[in-house]
């Protein structure tokens, strides 16, 4: 009666990273570690080289980073699609929202400020000052 969806019920749902075994561990982080560095370097390489047709090198470096978000999430965060990791999920999920919230409110009241300046030169502002 060996049924194998029953033998590690625990195994189902699990993160890379979330083990038994204190070398099976060392393994996925050190797994972790190497996709960061590939991520890394070739993000400096797409920056730094003239293969790449020059606007999409933005979009690039974007992919990356987001590649470099997921391996850092499952490698490190150890967060999975199992029912247990739901909370976990949603704060992350939480905490993406309030961070795009203070960025974007940010660079929106800038360009508001930005646009209504009066036009005056740095010579000007110093006059001001006096």
């Amino acid at each position: 009666m060996t049924d194998e969806t029953n033998a590690d019920p625990t195994a189902q749902g699990r993160a890379p990273g979330v083990s038994r075994g204190q070398r099976s561990g060392f393994l996925v982080y050190l797994t972790g570690l190497g996709f960061a560095i590939v991520l890394t370097l070739a993000s400096f390489w797409a920056a730094g080289t003239d293969t790449v047709w020059q606007p999409a090198v933005p979009v690039l470096l974007a992919a990356l980073a987001i590649a470099q978000m997921g391996v850092h999430v499952v490698f490190f965060f150890h967060l999975s699609t199992g029912p247990e990791q739901t909370n976990n999920f949603l704060a992350l999920a939480f905490g993406v929202f309030v961070v795009g919230l203070v960025v974007f409110g940010s660079m929106l009241i800038m360009a508001n400020l930005n646009a209504n300046m009066p036009p005056m030169t740095m010579d000007q502002l110093m006059k001001m000052q006096r």
